[in-house]
């Protein structure tokens, strides 16, 4: 039985992770839990019958003590990474680390230079490795039935709920705090692009983007500064109660409140973040960003990054010398054109269409992929993982990269930029 303490009661921690472990496997069990807030430390106790002494009200005092578990599932905030898991490490820790791995580029690099030191088994949460739905696109890239891939347009439609609750109201509104947009949301993008492309490292990245909507001065006229006093909460696009009162006891009520009764849920937004008016919050975070990376095998690719979608998915087109990939992963399609084999006046393509299996779990079920694989690796089933520290600093290096482009207004060039953090 595979023993595991938990470091970060959160979404992921605890309503992810920690609850895959509870319903979904025999081969482990919680042990211990650090949360500094007292409800979700106590709701991780009882679901778990943690004892009094495997309870922690800091990551700090977890790691004082001497290895008492095999793993850990470290799930803290963005900037919280770094001092723990390098404490886990030298204990002799295998980790499970929620991405991004540090909202410091340097601190990515000693990661996965620690992780090798240390000879420990350490996952990074790149979720999309584990989806059947890019698994599936990888196959049939590598099956060569669209030939040498030329070209690819990548979004990530973050929909216009989502990028409010959680990049203008919640944890990753402000990079000076938590992370860049391109970072802590699309560092999972830029992994799978990686994945797609055989680990090919990217060459050079240029980025634009800007805060454009969420500001003050588009504010409408008469409204609050908090939702619930606001005039405008019925018609108002980003309304509490459109988010968050039809959703509760689900995401992202989960996260605007403790406890999911309409009572608390309204005490809760009287007073935190996410009962502000996103026209009047301190975020600074990107709401469109757009990114054009050149990677070592000649492939270019455009990433198109955006807050104001309908649907919350993302979408794919890969161009080959062959053929054309188109895909969906939200409504699960894919469709494959090969050049050369239809019946049009042209002789257009055949078209095959593929709907990938369906697993249970968030991200696609990639969340269930993730989790099994760490427990097997872990258990000594499997000798490593698809998203190893080294695997993964690759996309994290793009990020920081495309950042420094946005930022700067000029091209980098990737080995100029991993040299300058050496």
């Amino acid at each position: 039985m595979l023993k595991i303490g938990l470091i970060g009661a959160g979404n992921r921690g605890k309503d992810i992770y920690a609850n895959f472990i509870l319903n979904s496997t025999d081969e482990a069990q919680i042990i211990a839990v650090a949360e500094p807030n007292k409800i979700k430390r106590e709701q991780v106790i009882s679901a778990h019958n943690i004892k009094p002494e495997f309870s922690f009200s800091t990551w700090e005092d977890f790691l004082k003590k001497d290895k008492f578990c095999d793993a850990i599932f470290l799930a803290t905030g963005d900037d919280l990474h770094f001092e723990p898991i390098t404490i886990a490490m030298e204990k002799g820790y295998d980790i499970l680390l929620e991405k991004p791995m540090s909202n410091k580029a340097e601190e990515c690099v000693k990661i996965a230079d620690m992780a090798e030191f240390y000879g420990v088994k350490v996952m990074v949460c790149h979720v999309l490795r584990y989806t059947p739905f890019f698994s599936k696109l990888k196959e049939l890239i590598d099956s060569d039935i669209i030939g040498d891939i030329i070209d690819i347009q990548h979004n990530e439609n973050i929909g216009n709920f989502h990028f409010a609750h959680s990049f203008v109201r919640g944890n990753w509104r402000n990079s000076n705090e938590s992370s860049p947009l391109i970072l802590q949301k699309s560092c999972h993008d830029l992994d799978i692009l990686s994945w797609l492309l055989n680990g090919s490292p990217c060459k050079q990245i240029a980025s634009f983007g800007s805060l454009k909507h969420f500001k003050k001065e588009n504010a409408p006229e008469g409204s609050s500064t908090r939702c619930l006093q606001c005039s405008l909460i019925d018609s108002c696009i980003y309304s509490p109660k459109k988010i968050y009162y039809n959703n509760i006891g689900s995401w992202p009520t989960l996260i605007a409140t403790e406890i999911q009764t309409k009572e608390a849920l309204t005490n809760s937004l009287e007073h935190n973040q996410y009962g502000r008016c996103v026209y009047h919050c301190d975020n600074n975070v990107v709401d469109n960003m757009v990114s054009i990376i050149e990677f070592e095998n000649g492939v270019n690719v455009t990433f198109n990054l955006c807050a104001f979608t309908d649907e919350v998915c993302r979408t794919i087109k890969i161009m080959g010398t062959k053929g054309e990939i188109r895909g969906n992963d939200l409504k699960n399609n894919i469709e494959v054109y090969e050049f050369g084999k239809g019946q049009g006046r042209f002789d257009n393509g055949a078209i095959t269409t593929i709907t990938p299996e369906v697993l249970i779990g968030g991200h696609g079920g990639g969340d269930t992929g993730l989790m099994n694989d760490f427990i097997d690796l872990c258990l000594g089933k499997k000798n490593d993982s698809k998203t190893s520290p080294r695997t993964s600093l690759e996309s994290h290096i793009m990020a920081f990269a495309a950042e420094k482009s946005r930022i700067e207004g000029k091209v980098i060039n990737i080995n100029d930029f991993i040299n300058s953090l050496r």
